[in-house]
């Protein structure tokens, strides 16, 4: 073997460690939000936990990547620690479907056609065919994905057959007798399996590289064993790489991931040395073949879930000992960039935290508005911590949806963060007018000055339909429902009126003697912020819209002629009924 198998060997490890990540990416965009629903509706139940775990691995092809992002859900407060137990050793077993996919390039035999079909050279060429034909010429995008993944496994299998065809010239050296001869010793195979396991960060991919040398000849079942043994503790290192710097509770996951996969090590090696011992395996020294190492692979860690399930509680706590808890361990971030590694969740937790955000603005709307009838300090308090968790949210998404918009993203994904980064500058608005609120509440305290009771009653009215509106948006954006979001644009419309006719009698009483100067500021200055809360309500509600309509231009939109938009005029008529400033005053026009 030259310096050119070795390159050969390097760039057929390349093709197939990218088809990996392409494949794996093309399937989690048609899994789509599924993967974000599986994980909402988990429970604590273990059993699901192990199944979701399972599920995840299967189709993001990596157990690593699922313990990162476990490392990162945790690190971000979204998820207890206690849940990922059993999610990681479901991942354990998940990840072995790669090595069964990969056994296919030890299918022998050229006679018959139905043989020779399942053969990977043979199948490989006509899916990456396909793959290249739907990804440019179809206009779906879940057909584009289908093609990324064809082409990501026939990438994958050609690389798989590069390696293989680089470690021909092994048979015929007696080196290669010599090191197989070495590794029959279980803890040189096992180091040796942990060794590249850490190198290429991939059990998945030194799995690979060990069916590609089965293929060679020459490698026992009793050199192959330690080594996939080793391969499964190596597999680690990704986790404790990504537990630098995090929480304490995330740096137990971790824990987890490490301590699971020790025992499950230690419990079989030493049992399969002994078993030996007492039985004398004759298979050991037979030679596997790529389907052998899937098999033991798999039953390897279906073997261990079984045994060490149970105590899914009992490891939680042996973690939690090794990694004690530390004075002052406030490392906690609100979206940890581990949970990049998988961009259509990532989206789904941006969205998830903008909920929070939203339900924070919330609070700070609704009590800012009564402090303009009964004063509290403690929500005053309240009011003022929470405007600057909401400062935080709107700097940390806005960072987090930035580096998320730069990965490979379905269409839905981009649409989904473009309202996202639409709606938090909204709300975030929304807020600062509260906080607003709060300070003119304030200022008629300390004045100890009241409204004339006309302004009072205007006002009400205009708090009302602000509090509705708010409701209706908000409502509109947490469910995704577009009829919802249509209805708050006729409402808006009203409450401009309804400003613009409550500031032209707040000016005549003001001619009248009726109302002082320093309190006309403070009331201009209040049917500002509840006028300028409506309008962006509007804009989350249009945003909404947009999201499953992206070809609708917000401009256009809200410039239509809404006097032939049948649906808007009766929403208009049914608002303009229900929010009147006075008896003898009505709103005309709708046209706004």
């Amino acid at each position: 073997m030259d310096i050119f198998s070795i390159f050969t060997l390097l760039g057929g490890l390349a093709f197939f460690l990218y088809g990996i990540s392409i494949m794996s990416s093309g399937l989690e965009k048609i899994a789509g939000g599924r993967l974000e629903q599986m994980l909402k509706k988990m429970t604590s139940n273990p059993i699901k936990s192990f199944i979701l775990g399972a599920v995840i691995t299967a189709i993001i092809q990596s157990s690593s990547a699922v313990t990162v992002m476990l490392v990162g859900l945790v690190n971000s407060g979204i998820m207890a620690l206690s849940r990922t137990v059993s999610i990681i050793i479901g991942a354990n077993v998940g990840t072995t479907i790669t090595a069964w996919i990969l056994s296919l390039t030890g299918i022998q035999g050229t006679t018959g056609l139905v043989l020779k079909f399942f053969k990977p050279e043979s199948f490989s060429p006509i899916l990456a065919l396909i793959g290249v034909i739907l990804i440019m010429a179809s206009k779906s995008n879940k057909r584009k994905n289908v093609g990324t993944i064809l082409m990501g496994f026939a990438i994958l299998m050609f690389g798989m057959i590069v390696m293989a065809e680089s470690m021909t010239p092994l048979a015929d050296m007696p080196e290669f007798g010599k090191a197989m001869i070495a590794f029959h010793n279980p803890l040189l195979g096992f180091l040796v399996g942990m060794g590249v396991t850490m190198l290429v960060q991939s059990s998945s991919a030194s799995i690979g590289i060990l069916q590609a040398l089965t293929l060679v000849g020459g490698v026992s079942w009793a050199v192959a064993v330690p080594i996939i043994l080793g391969q499964n503790l190596g597999s680690c290192i990704s986790a404790v790489l990504a537990s630098i710097g995090v929480s304490t509770n995330a740096k137990r996951v971790a824990g987890i991931h490490v301590i699971y996969n020790i025992l499950s090590v230690g419990t079989c090696l030493p049992l399969f040395i002994l078993l030996n011992l007492i039985f004398k395996f004759s298979f050991l020294s037979s030679d596997i073949s790529p389907f052998g190492v899937a098999v033991f692979h798999t039953a390897y860690n279906i073997f261990t879930a079984f045994l060490f399930f149970p105590i899914g509680k009992i490891i939680e706590k042996m973690a939690i000992k090794v990694i004690p808890d530390k004075k002052g361990d406030t490392k906690r971030v609100l979206l940890d960039d581990r949970l990049l590694l998988a961009p259509t969740f990532a989206v789904s937790e941006a969205y998830r935290q903008t909920v929070k955000m939203a339900e924070m603005v919330e609070y700070n709307f609704i009590f800012a508005s009564k402090m303009l009838k009964s004063y509290h300090q403690k929500k005053a308090d309240q009011i003022r911590e929470n405007e600057v968790k909401i400062d935080t949210y709107e700097d940390k998404l806005d960072s987090f949806l930035l580096k998320l918009s730069g990965k490979e993203l379905s269409e839905e994904d981009n649409n989904r963060i473009s309202q996202l980064l639409l709606a938090i500058g909204d709300y975030e608005r929304i807020g600062d007018h509260a906080t607003n609120i709060l300070k003119i509440s304030e200022k008629f305290k300390e004045s100890d000055r009241k409204l004339s009771p006309e302004a009072v009653e205007e006002l009400k009215v205009i708090v009302h339909a602000v509090s509705e509106i708010f409701t209706m948006s908000f409502e509109a954006y947490k469910t995704d429902n577009v009829q919802l979001a249509r209805e708050v644009e006729p409402l808006e419309a009203v409450i401009k009126k309804i400003v613009r006719k409550v500031k032209n009698h707040h000016i005549q009483r003001l001619k009248d003697g009726l109302c002082t100067a320093d309190l006309s500021f403070m009331f201009s200055d209040l049917l500002n912020d509840f006028r300028r809360i409506a309008a962006h309500c509007g804009n989350i509600a249009t945003s909404v819209i947009q999201l499953y309509d992206s070809s609708l231009d917000k401009h256009e939109y809200n410039h239509r002629n809404k006097d032939e938009d049948i649906e808007f005029v009766n929403k208009y008529q049914d608002y303009k009924s229900r929010y009147s400033v006075s008896k003898n005053s009505s709103i005309d026009s709708v046209h706004v």
